[in-house]
């Protein structure tokens, strides 16, 4: 079968978005906002699929760039460099959501964003991404916005301690949040955030920590990875379980979640739903990540279509792939000095590596994966 071919130019009056056909073909190039790893792994996905990729990222020489065709290295609110880089894709998808969501509206007006500006808007900011499930009818841990130490005073009293206070935007692994514990300085905690906007999220008794990923193209067409169990480390994920060992009325009921949660949001691309379960069996929505993610890592060795060709799949309006496992599998990061491992790893039967291309091994930062692949028991 032969592509057809699209003039991808853009008319004087009318948005280049606007003349976009829903699949991007193979041939066209994908623009994807941010260099880091889950950037790098979808463009050796692209590749495979006969796709270009451009890397917009501020630092030069990041892990995505390693592997892409262009690079545009400029900040993430320079408006000359973002018009030029949406003149210069087919499609722009993001890999991290601590992007200015100004920025990715400025590129909307020129090309198609997958997923849109709104879904991004949604998922950096913990207040409007709590309302968003909880108005959709989907549980999450009880919750209190904070603006002001009398706020966080105030919410204190009402969900008590233990509890944890975040900065509504900009956290991850950790950073951005305080344990609000019973001899806690409200005070000292305000300031340790900077007095930046926050949440303050009610302590919840979880037996388990889990995740699903969901993919859903232009069409409405949905597809869920099997539910899998995550645990973290200093605050890190550090080994993911595929698939997790729970019910099935659980698993099924976090895939209504992830399901519902994407086709509320209208969302084109992929979206990763992390879930408590508590110890009495309910599911709460901890947060979500419209983009590839690391509990997702180990479907590239075990499924039939792994998470980030789905992600291609999704973003370029083409039909989804079968996501289902083939194989068992448990992930785990290589974060930091981990790295020096690698002679053991590659020794190992079984054991299949994915480094990032990152020549500076730091505490915290993760170098790279390994999933440990075993026979299917169910």
């Amino acid at each position: 079968m032969l592509w057809p071919r699209f003039p991808w130019t853009k008319s004087p009056t009318v948005p280049k978005a606007a003349t976009i056909p829903a699949t991007i073909p193979p041939g066209g190039t994908i623009g994807i906002i941010g260099g880091g790893q889950l950037g790098r792994m979808t463009a050796l996905a692209a590749a495979r699929l006969g796709y270009k990729c451009h890397i917009f990222c501020p630092e030069p020489g990041c892990p995505a760039s390693l592997v892409s065709d262009v690079t545009t290295t400029a900040a993430y609110d320079d408006q000359q460099a973002l018009a030029a880089f949406a003149d210069a894709v087919d499609v722009v998808t993001f890999e991290f959501e601590n992007i200015p969501a100004d920025s990715v509206r400025i590129l909307a007006e020129h090309v198609t964003v997958r997923p849109g500006w709104h879904v991004l808007d949604t998922a950096q900011d913990r207040v409007v991404e709590k309302s968003f499930f909880n108005g959709i009818g989907i549980a999450t841990a009880p919750w209190r916005q904070v603006d002001d130490l009398a706020g966080l005073e105030a919410a204190v009293a009402e969900l008590g301690r233990p509890s944890v206070l975040k900065t509504r935007k900009f956290g991850y692994d950790g950073k951005g949040q305080v344990k609000i514990a019973a001899d806690t300085d409200l005070a000292q905690a305000w300031e340790a955030i900077g007095k930046a906007p926050a949440i303050l999220e009610g302590f919840v008794s979880f037996s388990c920590e889990l995740s699903v990923i969901v993919a859903r193209g232009p069409d409405g067409q949905a597809e869920c990875f099997d539910l899998v169990e995550n645990r973290h480390k200093d605050h890190i994920l550090d080994i993911t379980i595929a698939p997790a060992q729970v019910d099935p009325k659980i698993a099924a009921a976090a895939r209504k979640i992830g399901l519902d949660a994407a086709a509320a949001l209208e969302l084109v691309g992929l979206l990763a739903v992390e879930l408590f379960l508590t110890a009495d069996g309910k599911l709460l929505v901890n947060e979500m990540a419209p983009r590839p993610h690391n509990s997702g890592h180990w479907t590239q060795d075990a499924c039939h279509t792994d998470q980030f060709e789905q992600f291609v799949r999704a973003v370029c309006g083409l039909p989804l792939g079968d996501p289902s496992r083939h194989s068992d599998a448990e992930m785990t990061n290589l974060i930091g000095d981990d790295v020096l491992s690698v002679p053991a790893l590659l020794a190992e039967p079984g054991a299949r590596l994915h480094l990032y291309g990152k020549t500076e091994a730091r505490p915290g930062r993760k170098m790279g994966h390994v999933n440990r692949i075993r026979p299917r028991k169910s």
